[in-house]
C-alpha cells in the first residue's frame, strides 16, 4: 500500500494537471448544475422583433428607415441607450442609412460586429494596460464591421459566442485580441456607455489577463483569455406595444425564423440578443460567478490533502471507523464545493471526490487483501495445532497474535507412549508398516483432540510424542489449570485406547506426561524460508525431562513444583526430589491425587 497509493495519487493528479477534456466537461457540468440563478440588475431590457412582427412588416430585412423609427420610439419611452444586436455591413438598398444614422445620434448606441475569417479588424482604441502585455488573450479571427455612415454615430462591439469543450457557451471574452491590441465586446461597450467612460483599464500578470476595469465599477475578474462567466439571468423582454424601458438600456434583436442563429448555451438555446444581454447583466452583478486564474492550484492542493487524508484514514483506522471518517470527509468536501460554487467562486472538487473514492476503495481493497492473506497465513500456520475456535479468534483479530519473539509465562506438556517398542516390533514382524502408522495416527488424533479441546497449542509431533503449550499465541490466564486437566483427560483416553489395542492382541501401553510452568521465549523461529511458531527456555526443557522420568515412578504424570504452587498443593502428591540434567538444585516433582 505504501507504494501503490502514492502512485495512484500521481496517476489521478494527471487529468487535473493536464486539464483533460473529459475532466473539463465534468467540471463544467458540475458548475451548470450548482451555479445560482440570479435576478436581473434592472438596467437592461430586450426588445425582441419576433416572427409575427417581421411578417407584419413585410419580411426581413427591415428598411433602415423603419429601424430609425423603432430606435426613436425606444428613446421616447425613456431608454438611456440602445444596443442593436445586428451588423449592417452593406448600405441599405432602400436608402434609409442616413435616417438611421441620425436616429443613432440621439442617444448612446452600440452596434454589433460579428466574427468572420476575413482577416479584417476594427482599430484598437480606448485601452490602458497595467502590466506587461504578454500578447495573449482570446484571438479574434476577423471582424465584419458596420458601414462608415452608421459608425459615425454609434459605437461598435464584437458579439462573439465561443464555446467550451462540450460545445456550449458559458464564457465570453470581454476583449478580443487583434493584431493592433484589443477590441471590446458588444456587452463591454454597452457598460462603457452606461458609465460614460472612454477607456478600459486592463490589468495583466505574467500569464495573461487578470482584470478589466471600467471607471465607476468594481474590477471585472476575467480568466487569462479575458473571458467572463455568463450568468443567464432572465432579462425582461418588451415589445413595441409595451415599451417599459424607462432608464434602461435596450438591446434589440430578432427571433424571426432563419435570421439569427440560435446559440447552444448551458442554459439552453439562446438568440444572440438574449446572450449579449445576459453577458451585460453578468458584468454588473456583484456576485457573478467566476473561475479564478488560480483555480488549478487550489484544486490541486485540495486534491492532495483529501487524497492523502483518505490514504491515512484507511491505513491507520479500523474498517468501520475509517469508512465513517472517509464518508464524513467526502461529504464535507462536497458541502464546501457546493458552498463555493453557489457563492460564485467556481472551484471544482468533483474530481477530488471521485479520486477520494478511488483511493479509499483501493486502500480498502489492499487492506482487505492484506488481512485476507494474513488470515490465510494464520490458518495455514496455526490450523494444525490450534483448535478451530482459536484459529477463528486469531483470524478475526490478528492483533492477538504477537509474532517475532515474546517472553512470557506459559505451561508446557510433553506426552509420550510408554511401551511403544513392543507394539512396533509386532508390526515389524508382521511386515505391516501401514498398520503401525494408522495405529499411531489414531492415537495422536485422539490425544490432539483432547489437547485442542483444552485450549492447547500443539507445538510439534515427534514420532509418538506430542509437545504442547498454553498461553500463546492467545492469552490464557488459567493455563496451568488447563494443562493439568488436559493431562488427566489424556490418561483417561489412554486407558480406553489401551483396552482397544489389547482386544486386538497387541501389547498394552500407557502414557507418560511431563508438565511444567515457567517463563520462556515464544515466537517464530527458524530461517527466512522455513520457520515454526515454537518455544525455547529452561522451563520447556524441564517439562521434557519430567516426561522421561515417568518411567521411573508409579504414575503417568509428573508435574513440576511451580505448576503445583499456582494450583494449590492440596490437590497434588509429592513424588520425589530429583536431580535433572542442566539443573544444579534438585527439583520437586508431583502428581495429582486422582484421575476421574
Amino acid at each position: 500500500m505504501k507504494k501503490v497509493i502514492p502512485a495512484l495519487l500521481f496517476v489521478l493528479a494527471l487529468p487535473l494537471l493536464m486539464q483533460w477534456q473529459a475532466l473539463e466537461i465534468l467540471k463544467l457540468k458540475t458548475f451548470d448544475a450548482l451555479v445560482q440563478k440570479q435576478e436581473p440588475t434592472g438596467y437592461f431590457a430586450v426588445l425582441d422583433l419576433d416572427e409575427e412582427f417581421i411578417n407584419n412588416e413585410g419580411g426581413y430585412p427591415l428598411p433602415r428607415s423603419r429601424l430609425a423609427e423603432i430606435h426613436v420610439d425606444i428613446l421616447r419611452a425613456g431608454a438611456m441607450g440602445v444596443g442593436w444586436a445586428f451588423t449592417f455591413p452593406q448600405a441599405d438598398r432602400m436608402g434609409g442609412d442616413l435616417e438611421f444614422s441620425q436616429a443613432l445620434s440621439f442617444a448612446p448606441t452600440v452596434l454589433a460586429m460579428f466574427e468572420n475569417d476575413n482577416g479584417s479588424y476594427p482599430p484598437a482604441v480606448g485601452t490602458v494596460i497595467l502590466g506587461d502585455d504578454q500578447g495573449n488573450g482570446f484571438l479574434a479571427r476577423g471582424v465584419v464591421e458596420n458601414i462608415e455612415l452608421l459608425k459615425l454615430n454609434a459605437n461598435q462591439g464584437i458579439a462573439s459566442a465561443p464555446t467550451d469543450v462540450d460545445g456550449l457557451v458559458r464564457q465570453i471574452p470581454l476583449l478580443l485580441r487583434t493584431p493592433d491590441g484589443f477590441a471590446p465586446s458588444f456587452a463591454l461597450e454597452i457598460i462603457k456607455i452606461l458609465t460614460a467612460q472612454d477607456t478600459y483599464i486592463i490589468k495583466t500578470n505574467e500569464n495573461g489577463l487578470e482584470e478589466i476595469t471600467v471607471k465607476g465599477l468594481p474590477p471585472i475578474s476575467v480568466d487569462l483569455l479575458g473571458r467572463k462567466w455568463v450568468s443567464y439571468v432572465a432579462t425582461p423582454t418588451v415589445t413595441l406595444k409595451d415599451l417599459d424601458v424607462k432608464d434602461k438600456f435596450v438591446i434589440v434583436g430578432t427571433s424571426g425564423g432563419g435570421i439569427m442563429p440560435q446559440v447552444a448555451t448551458s442554459d439552453g438555446l439562446k438568440r444572440p440578443h438574449y446572450l449579449q444581454a445576459a453577458l451585460a447583466e453578468s458584468i454588473l452583478l456583484p456576485n457573478s460567478p467566476q473561475i479564478p486564474n488560480w483555480h488549478l492550484s487550489i484544486e490541486l492542493i485540495i486534491f492532495l490533502i483529501i487524497g492523502f487524508t483518505a490514504w491515512l484514514l484507511t491505513s491507520f483506522l479500523g474498517m468501520t471507523l475509517g469508512l465513517v471518517s472517509n464518508i464524513t470527509i467526502m461529504s464535507g468536501t462536497a458541502v464546501i464545493g457546493v458552498w463555493m460554487i453557489k457563492r460564485g467562486l467556481l472551484i471544482d472538487v468533483t474530481w477530488t471526490m471521485i479520486s477520494h473514492f478511488i483511493i479509499g476503495a483501493t486502500a480498502y481493497y489492499l487492506k482487505f487483501r492484506k488481512q485476507y492473506k494474513l488470515r490465510q497465513q494464520i490458518k495455514k500456520q496455526f490450523g494444525t495445532y490450534l483448535s478451530p475456535d482459536m484459529v477463528q479468534m486469531l483470524q478475526a483479530d490478528p492483533s492477538l497474535l504477537k509474532l517475532g519473539g515474546e517472553r512470557k509465562e506459559m505451561s508446557f506438556l510433553f506426552m509420550d507412549i510408554v511401551g511403544f517398542t513392543p507394539i512396533s516390533e509386532h508390526y515389524k514382524n508382521n511386515d505391516d508398516p501401514e498398520g503401525l502408522v494408522n495405529l499411531i495416527n489414531n492415537f495422536l488424533d485422539s490425544m490432539t483432540k483432547v489437547l485442542l479441546g483444552h485450549g492447547a497449542t500443539i507445538d510439534k509431533y515427534m514420532g509418538d510424542c506430542i509437545m504442547a503449550f498454553w498461553n500463546a499465541p492467545l492469552a490464557c490466564p488459567n493455563h496451568a489449570r488447563l494443562c493439568v486437566d488436559a493431562a488427566q483427560k489424556i490418561e483417561i483416553e489412554a486407558k480406553k485406547f489401551n483396552k482397544e489395542i489389547l482386544a486386538m492382541g497387541l501389547p498394552g501401553i500407557k502414557v507418560g506426561t511431563g508438565i511444567n510452568t515457567g517463563t520462556c521465549i515464544v515466537g517464530n523461529m527458524g530461517s527466512e524460508n522455513r520457520f515454526d511458531y515454537s518455544v525455547i527456555g529452561d522451563a520447556v526443557n524441564l517439562a521434557a525431562r519430567l516426561e522421561g522420568q515417568t518411567r521411573n515412578y508409579d504414575c503417568d504424570t509428573l508435574i513440576a513444583e511451580h505448576t503445583v504452587k499456582l494450583l494449590g498443593y492440596e490437590n497434588f502428591i509429592i513424588m520425589d526430589e530429583i536431580q535433572v540434567k542442566g539443573k544444579v538444585e534438585k527439583v520437586k516433582i508431583y502428581t495429582y491425587k486422582s484421575v476421574d
